[in-house]
């Protein structure tokens, strides 16, 4: 493993509309077509380094800091006569049809000069990785609208999980967007169906969580994973229907992976078609057939620069509606403005 950077490496100051960007998206936006794990690997080897030091993926950029480069990531790669790894080709983008660019437009839910709002729909995934063609991040210039440039992801969903999601129109608001998430200045409310009914109909759930592999290769969240860091989720029982399932509204303190998923096993409770952390017991006789994972960020309230505040909420997808209407679940209001009770 490489300790220290190519004697050659490239320097690269950060601009000051760069300043406190995250390293992985300063990456991404000098070289948009880099894979995800490229990245990773090139920080973890130490090929890439700020101001001459390793540096995370996380790690905030500041104004006249130096981004060290590997060859590689030159203009031309590593160029003759040298052996350091080629420049990673660049990946074709996926052609995105004239339904597709219509259907992502008819999402927004809400927009103006600095946010656009999106109703991200269940199985898109919001960036693409290992066989996937199909992702939002794709589909980005789709949503430019009037601005000069494409909006930017500031945060991400489950392939799975539908719901609100926020993209910055301009690199000012991902900045303030990107701490807004920090700060918990912005704050989202979640439903979910659940197979069983919590013991505590209203609670805090802390359990430290960390990715860890599980069978085939996957990655789980797991609160025995060496690299568990601290989670928290409040959680009410809206609605229930017997001690067979329950309508669960929950909002993250904290913004694990899969941090809602791992929380309902843990309490004994998994959300409904969630076979990868529920397994069988994701999927109880209903009088409903149970397709896809039954969770949506429901709500999102954004707190902006100069005390505005914006506040969106998103229909429940179609595979939810019916889940709802077999399950005779109501009480849509109240479940709502638990976001503000909790505040």
């Amino acid at each position: 493993m490489a300790d220290t950077p190519p004697p050659d490496a490239k320097g690269q100051k950060v601009t000051a509309d760069e300043d406190g960007l995250r390293l992985d998206r300063w990456l991404k936006l000098h070289f948009p077509d880099l894979p995800f794990g490229q990245v990773q690997k090139l920080l973890r080897t130490g090929q890439i380094r700020v101001d001459g030091h390793r540096a995370k993926a996380g790690a905030r950029l500041e104004k006249g800091q130096e981004v060290r480069l590997p060859p590689s990531l030159r203009p031309g790669g590593a160029g003759p006569g040298r052996t350091e790894r080629a420049a990673p080709k660049a990946v074709a983008a996926p052609r995105i049809s004239e339904r597709e660019v219509k259907d992502i437009r008819s999402r927004v839910l809400y927009r103006d000069a600095d946010i656009l709002v999106l109703d991200k729909p269940a199985g898109l995934a919001v960036q693409g990785g290992s066989g996937l063609s199909r992702h939002l991040d794709a589909m980005l210039d789709s949503l430019r609208f009037d601005a000069a440039e494409r909006p930017r992801l500031t945060h991400r969903l489950d392939k799975d999980t539908s719901g609100v999601l926020v993209l910055a129109r301009t690199r000012q608001a991902a900045r303030w967007l990107t701490e807004g998430f920090r700060r918990k200045t912005i704050r989202k409310l979640y439903w979910a169906a659940v197979a069983g009914v919590p013991e505590i109909a209203q609670g805090r759930i802390r359990l430290d969580l960390g990715k860890r592999r599980a069978g085939g290769g996957r990655e789980k969240m797991d609160a025995d994973a060496e690299d568990a860091k601290r989670a928290e989720t409040l959680y009410r029982v809206v609605d229930r229907l017997g001690n067979r399932v329950a309508w669960l509204a929950m909002e993250p303190v904290t913004g694990r992976t899969h941090q809602l998923r791992a929380h309902a096993q843990a309490m004994g409770t998994p959300i409904l078609g969630d076979g990868k952390y529920g397994g069988k017991a994701a999927f109880p006789d209903l009088p409903v057939k149970l397709r896809m994972l039954q969770l949506h960020a429901r709500r999102i309230v954004i707190e902006r620069p100069g005390g505005k505040v914006t506040d969106v909420v998103a229909p429940l997808p179609p595979h939810m509606a019916e889940t709802w209407k077999a399950l005779g679940f109501s009480r849509e209001q109240s479940a709502d403005e638990l976001l503000d009770e909790w505040a």
